[in-house]
């Protein structure tokens, strides 16, 4: 019999987030499944529930400032009851070719696009995003977890590429610097910090964003933002593209929405957003994250409008 993902035996300490009968019941009103024309000034903030190709078609055209895509790897991969299965890589290059093609229309000049992928993907994303967009870089995020192997390297790391659709982009740099510890805190000749600060918790500097990411953890048990969805980003992750790559009261759009990390870091943030999901458990699951995001804006990491080094303090007061 089929163990519904949200019935699993937990531990006491484990804070996976679970919805209860009574919460589907509740949160499957506001999950919207219309298939025609949607008028954007209804559908921001929410959920849309079914195939990506379908919902795209209906929204407006050069409407979004910002397009996250996160589409299943070229992996076998089961994501509740659908399963996707691994292709070669022009199979897959062709698919992941669509998908940009339907979306590109919904794109304003001036926006930005970030295609989340694994190395054995990243040759496919870079063929398909060129056809299309100004590739501009590939962000590397090193990955704690990974299975070891006894005849290859340890795979610890993931691709995002960063691109736009034009010269005309926002990349609010300042918005995403990095406060690091500091190991050689040079003085300048009057003997005060030279671009670092001294505090009671230590010496720290706020450093430039560079493409290689040290500093993201994979939502895990312990951790108020994890689900079950098997390939769930961090609201760390997506808290820096989104503000990297926006304005307050811009539009996010993500096709493969998944469990909502988009969706509900977009929320925290001020943007407006739109997540197209085609499975209803993990639609169920970003609207709960939605509900809960009203009151608990925090964002793991992210402190004071400023990102941690992963393993420092939180706050200099």
């Amino acid at each position: 019999m089929y163990l519904n993902l949200m019935e699993k035996i937990r531990a006491s300490r484990n804070r996976t987030l679970c919805l209860t009968e009574l919460d589907k019941t509740r949160l499957r009103r506001s999950i919207l499944s219309e298939s025609t024309k949607l008028d954007l000034t209804k559908v921001h903030g929410h959920i849309l529930l079914g195939d990506y190709v379908e919902h795209i078609a209906n929204l407006p055209d050069e409407s979004v400032d910002l397009l996250i895509l996160d589409p299943p790897y070229n992996l076998n991969k089961k994501f509740d009851q659908l399963k996707f299965n691994k292709q070669s890589v022009q199979a897959y290059t062709t698919w992941l070719e669509e998908v940009i093609h339907k979306c590109f229309p919904l794109l304003k000049r001036t926006a930005s696009i970030y295609i989340c992928g694994d190395w054995y993907t990243s040759a496919s994303i870079f063929q398909a995003a060129s056809q299309h967009f100004i590739v501009r870089n590939r962000i590397t995020w090193e990955r704690e977890k990974g299975r070891g192997a006894k005849r290859n390297w340890k795979n610890t790391s993931e691709d995002i590429w960063f691109c736009t659709v034009s010269n005309d982009y926002t990349f609010n740099v300042d918005q995403v610097k990095l406060r690091r510890k500091v190991i050689a805190p040079y003085t300048k000749p009057n003997g005060q910090p030279k671009d670092w600060n001294q505090t009671k918790f230590g010496k720290f500097r706020d450093t430039h964003p560079s493409n290689l990411w040290s500093d993201i953890t994979i939502p895990f048990w312990s951790m108020p933002e994890n689900t079950d969805h098997p390939t769930q980003k961090s609201e760390k992750l997506v808290a820096k593209l989104i503000l990297a790559s926006s304005q307050p009261g811009d539009l996010v759009l993500d096709p493969f929405l998944g469990s909502g990390t988009t969706s509900v870091v977009a929320q925290k943030l001020g943007r407006q957003h739109l997540g197209i999901e085609i499975n209803l458990e993990y639609c169920l699951l970003a609207a709960y994250r939605l509900e809960r995001a009203i009151t608990d804006t925090e964002i793991q990491g992210f402190t004071d409008g400023v990102f941690w080094e992963r393993n420092t303090i939180k706050k200099i007061n």
